[in-house]
């Protein structure tokens, strides 16, 4: 009895010890300034340059902002010369900090080459990868998608072949200056099987696994690399829904997310995303994959599809 009352108390302790750290280690998520904290020049230390692929609207866009106004030049990329025109003159009129425009569309096989003469002598010191496109506009499942060779080709291309020609291109710089930042934009949804998005999800786990492997191979060369997997973002593939405590304004979440930056290899970017996730994993896997939950998901979708056709707020 002795023996078993010892074998019980310790593994009471045990459980206590480990839930006790993984509460402390989440605590740190309310207090990122004093947890994770970063010098003023922390950017700029790392380079002069800052590259930024989807960077004509959204969070690409607000990734170009905000590291322009800690100080870096910045390239934006996006496959719409005029849009990205005009976000470089905003950047630069706000900022002051040079703005160079790379006209690139990331669907297609060759634009490699080009991307790499355009930046080859760069002293880039920040990646970030946020390019990423949705299989189809409203969710539906995988054989349903409407030209379905050509979904899992952007996909494929996009987020995934992307971001690894883009480490290609940018990381053996970082590793000879031993120092340099790699931000992948990954997704919430890909935290759990997400049926309607399987294919997306799917791309975007690969973006967290690619980045936390490759953080392991380049840590001890001073390279920091996180994979940053927000839920809601008010942008054009969220259908631009209402900004709440929820769904973020992509300039809140950027702010919010670079706060985080030394926290792990993987973080959701912002506090009221990780409660988020941490919300969904205690839902069992069988409520969210019914048949009810994905119905009503498709629904919503289609009805905020319909009102911005309609003109509708």
């Amino acid at each position: 009895m002795d023996l078993l009352e010892a074998i019980l108390t310790l593994l009471g302790a045990t459980v206590l010890v480990y839930y006790g750290g993984k509460f402390v280690l989440f605590s740190r998520m309310f207090f990122p300034k004093w947890c994770f904290p970063l010098s003023k020049t922390f950017f700029t230390s790392m380079g002069e340059w800052a590259v930024i692929t989807g960077a004509s609207e959204g969070v690409g866009r607000a990734y170009a902002f905000a590291l322009a106004e800690r100080g870096m030049n910045v390239v934006i990329m996006s496959r719409t010369k005029a849009t990205l025109d005009q976000v470089a003159k905003e950047i630069g009129e706000k900022t002051g900090r040079t703005v160079k425009v790379v006209v690139a569309d990331f669907s297609k096989e060759n634009t490699f080459a080009t991307i790499e003469e355009e930046i080859k002598d760069l002293n880039v010191g920040v990646l970030v990868n946020n390019i990423g496109v949705l299989p189809n506009i409203i969710p539906s499942r995988f054989l349903e998608s409407e030209d379905l060779d050509k979904a899992i080709t952007n996909v494929i291309n996009c987020n995934v072949k992307t971001l690894c020609k883009m480490c290609k291109i940018i990381l053996p710089g970082m590793e000879n200056r031993r120092k340099g930042v790699i931000i992948n934009i990954a997704s919430g949804i890909a935290s759990f099987p997400c049926p309607l998005y399987t294919l997306y999800a799917a791309s975007k786990i690969f973006v967290e696994r690619f980045s936390q492997g490759l953080q392991a191979e380049y840590k001890d060369r001073g390279i920091l690399i996180q994979a940053v997997a927000p839920f809601g973002i008010s942008t054009r593939m969220a259908h631009f829904q209402k900004a709440n405590i929820v769904t973020l304004l992509p300039e809140d979440f950027v702010q919010k997310s670079l706060q985080y930056l030394t926290a792990g290899e993987k973080t959701h970017g912002s506090l009221c995303h990780t409660i988020l996730g941490w919300l969904l994993h205690s839902i069992p896997l069988k409520v969210l994959h019914s048949e009810y939950v994905l119905q009503k998901l498709q629904n919503y979708i289609e009805k905020k599809i319909e009102q911005e056709e309609n003109g509708s707020t």
